[in-house]
C-alpha cells in the first residue's frame, strides 16, 4: 500500500503575514512511480524569505506558485523508492521538494536535484543553512559580487539570520572589520560574543543611526544587504566613495507589500556599485560547499539553526522570519531520518 502524502496547497494569496487559511492541507496516496522516477521522503524544509515572494502574483525570478499547487520549498530528504538509474534508495538529496511529506523526482528535472553525502560531516539542518543556499549566498556575495578585502569595513544587515550570520563570519575570515545589524540587545550580543563580529548595531534602537555612525568611523566599504528599507538607506549614507553593495534580499518589503524607496541619489553621489544576485545563479556550487563544510568542521565558522517541527505548521513557522523570533537558519523538520 502506497504511503499517504500530506501536501500544503496554496489556497489564497496572503496579504501581509502568512495565515493558516491561505493553505489547504491535502492528503492523497503517493502515485505509482513511472520509469525514470524516484520517490523522496522529505526530512527538512528550508524556511526562506523567498517562500513569501513565491506566494505573490507578480513578476519574479521564478513563476509564482499557482493557486491549488503544492507550495514551493527547498528541502532535503532520502530516496525511499526508485525506478531511476540516477538515484538509489537510501541516497540523501536536496532540491525543490515542496511543502509535503513526499516528493517525486521526475526524469526531466533530475539535473536540478543535488546528491549529498549519505553520511555528511555536518548535521542535516546545516546542509540547508551554513553549508546550503544560505551559506552559498554569503560565500559568493563576498567573494565574487562584492569581494571584501583585508582592512575594509563590511556591514551586514539581518546579521543574526541564516545568510547574514555566515556573511559576517566569512568577512572576518577575509580580514575585514565586520559590523552586524540586528534587532535587539540579545542578538547584538550574540553577534559579538558568539560569532566574532567586531561591532553590532540594534536597528530597533531610537539612536540606531548614531550607533551605526559610531561603529563605522571610517565609513563602509562593502554592504551585504538583506533587508532594504530604512536600514539599507542608513547604511548607504555611511558608505565611502566607490563602495560596493551585494544585494541579495529586501525582506523589509516581502511581508508588508510596500514598495522600496526609489531615491537612488546616494548611489550616484557616492559612485556606488550595487549588484543584485541569487544563489541560484551559481550552478557549480561545489567549491563553495567544500569551503563552507571545511570551515564549519574546523570551527572557523559557527553554524546555528532554529529548528521547528511539523509540516502542518509551515505557514506560522515562515512568519518567524519576519518577526525576528529566531536566530541562524530557520528549518522545519518534517520527519526523522531513519
Amino acid at each position: 500500500m502506497n504511503p499517504i502524502n500530506r501536501q500544503l496547497l496554496l489556497k489564497t494569496r496572503p496579504e501581509g503575514l502568512v495565515r493558516q487559511d491561505n493553505f489547504e492541507l491535502h492528503e492523497q496516496a503517493v502515485p505509482e512511480l513511472a520509469e525514470g522516477e524516484a520517490l523522496v521522503r522529505v526530512l527538512y524544509l528550508s524556511m526562506d524569505p523567498t517562500n513569501r515572494v513565491w506566494m505573490t502574483d507578480r513578476p519574479q525570478y521564478m513563476p509564482p506558485v499557482a493557486i491549488g499547487e503544492v507550495m514551493r520549498g527547498i528541502g532535503l530528504g532520502r530516496v525511499v523508492a526508485s525506478r531511476s538509474p540516477r538515484f538509489a534508495v537510501g541516497e540523501l538529496v536536496q532540491g525543490l521538494v515542496g511543502w509535503q511529506d513526499y516528493a517525486v523526482i521526475r526524469e526531466a528535472h533530475a539535473k536540478d536535484w543535488v546528491k549529498l553525502p549519505p553520511k555528511p560531516p555536518v548535521a542535516l539542518p546545516t546542509l540547508l543553512g551554513a553549508c546550503g543556499f544560505s551559506g552559498i549566498t554569503a560565500y559568493y556575495g563576498l567573494t565574487e559580487i562584492a569581494p571584501v578585502q583585508p582592512g575594509e569595513t563590511l556591514v551586514v544587515s539581518a546579521a543574526a539570520g541564516s545568510v547574514g550570520s555566515i556573511a559576517g563570519q566569512i568577512g572576518k575570515l577575509r580580514g575585514a572589520r565586520v559590523v552586524g545589524i540586528a534587532g535587539g540587545a540579545e542578538k547584538c550580543r550574540h553577534l559579538i560574543e558568539d560569532l566574532g563580529f567586531d561591532a553590532a548595531v540594534d536597528y530597533k534602537a531610537a539612536d540606531f543611526k548614531q550607533q551605526l555612525a559610531a561603529a563605522t568611523p571610517d565609513g563602509v566599504h562593502v554592504n551585504f544587504e538583506n533587508v532594504g528599507g530604512p536600514v539599507m538607506r542608513a547604511v548607504l549614507s555611511r558608505m565611502v566613495n566607490g563602495g560596493r553593495v551585494a544585494l541579495c534580499g529586501l525582506i523589509a518589503n516581502y511581508a508588508s507589500g510596500e514598495k522600496p524607496s526609489d531615491d537612488y541619489s546616494v548611489i550616484i553621489v557616492k559612485r556606488l556599485t550595487v549588484r543584485g544576485f541569487l544563489a541560484f545563479d551559481y550552478r557549480d556550487q561545489q567549491r563553495a560547499v567544500q569551503d563552507l563544510v571545511g570551515w564549519v568542521v574546523n570551527g572557523q565558522i559557527k553554524a546555528g539553526e532554529t529548528i521547528a517541527e511539523g509540516l502542518e505548521n509551515a505557514p506560522q513557522v515562515l512568519n518567524r522570519l519576519f518577526d525576528g523570533s529566531h536566530t541562524g537558519k530557520l528549518v522545519l523538520r518534517v520527519a526523522e531520518d531513519q
